[in-house]
């Protein structure tokens, strides 16, 4: 189960009550206070875990509470300090105030530890509270009480390409092609219901992980469709792939058109981010078709070709065009993901245009 928002009431331990006791043993008369301190209440952490790739561990509960500190004890002795709460969550996970709608942190680097609330400190025994005019001091300090916080945690997938595309263009079958990832594949549209990740392996030492985000509709942003819900993911996306249908009804250039203005509404940096766009299912038309949806797709968004992708191994017969201009995309290159026409090119393309923003 795929959970990427759940509410919490996060608790810090109280600390410990202080003794209150006097030394009792043969032989030593009026021995005096020795009641010890008691232990510190447990912290709240929340450490990053890549191991973990949703928050659905967190379902059905709804108060996570550190351990109390224990109460000190005689001869001096404090208390044992409570047991910390250590909170794992995937990277890209936010703590939101749950009130005021404040981010409060946002946890992103593997193996990321902070502490958010501390536990309540111990109280102090009476051997504290002696004096020359209070021999006998019966007062120790409670403990202090720890932390609350009613927070909301939101996930947002982090990953080096984001897939962007209508329903059924053919991101599940791209990344299941392409990467370790195994989304269901299917022929009718909003297949994908979840926001899935796949590694893609470039070398034997390079990789770079990519996202497959459900089908996006015209009106997504306006809360139409799954896309709403799952558009925040690809904020966290360095670089993104846009699929176009070669073999849909629509024309190439007003699909492409449809997807940046719904990016663009829901976020203005999105539309600046660095992308690049695949020409998808080009194994269901003709060859010639290709070329020509393709001339119609560069001519849409003014872009002069200086650079034929032969050097990443293109297929001849489906040419792909890369740019340097600014604003525009990186390359346009046709792909069929099923008859893994120009799939390895592809990758070596975005490798390209990774390594180039760095």
């Amino acid at each position: 189960m795929f959970v990427d928002s759940v509410e919490l009431k996060l608790s810090s331990g109280k600390g410990g009550q202080g003794c209150s006791s006097f030394r009792r043993e043969k032989f030593v008369a009026k021995g005096g206070p020795d009641g010890g301190d008691g232990g510190r209440g447990g912290d709240v952490w929340f450490v990053v875990d890549k191991n973990t790739d949703t928050l659905s561990h967190f379902k059905g509960k709804t108060h996570l509470k550190a351990k109390n500190g224990r109460p000190g004890m005689p001869r001096k002795c404090a208390g044992k300090t409570g047991e910390s709460l250590y909170i794992k969550v995937p990277p890209g996970t936010q703590v939101i105030d749950k009130e005021t709608g404040e981010l409060l942190l946002d946890l992103t680097e593997e193996g990321q530890k902070v502490k958010f609330l501390a536990g309540g400190k111990g109280g102090l025994g009476n051997v504290h509270f002696k004096s020359s005019t209070n021999q006998r001091p019966t007062y120790a300090q409670p403990g202090e009480p720890g932390e609350e916080k009613d927070v909301r945690l939101e996930l947002k997938l982090i990953a080096d390409v984001g897939l962007v595309g209508f329903p059924n263009v053919g991101k599940s079958t791209l990344i299941s092609t392409v990467s370790n990832a195994h989304p269901e594949v299917a022929d009718y549209e909003f297949t994908t219901l979840t926001p899935k990740l796949g590694v893609v392996a470039i070398d034997e030492y390079r990789s770079f992980v990519m996202a497959d985000i459900p089908g996006i509709i015209e009106g997504a942003s306006d809360g139409r469709g799954l896309g709403i819900e799952f558009l925040k993911h690809i904020e966290r996306t360095k670089t993104l792939l846009y699929m176009i249908d070669a073999a849909n009804y629509r024309e190439v250039a007003d699909q492409f058109e449809a997807l940046r203005k719904e990016l663009a509404r829901y976020s203005t940096e999105l539309a600046k981010r660095p992308y690049a766009i695949a020409l998808t299912r080009i194994d269901a038309i003709e060859g010639e078709v290709v070329n020509e949806k393709m001339w119609k797709l560069l001519k849409s968004i003014d872009l002069v070709p200086n650079d034929v992708l032969k050097k990443y191994g293109v297929d001849e017969n489906y040419i792909g065009y890369g740019s340097e201009t600014k604003g525009n995309p990186h390359f346009v290159m046709p792909i069929s993901a099923v008859a893994k026409i120009n799939i390895k090119p592809l990758i070596f393309a975005l490798a390209d245009v990774m390594e180039k923003r760095q």
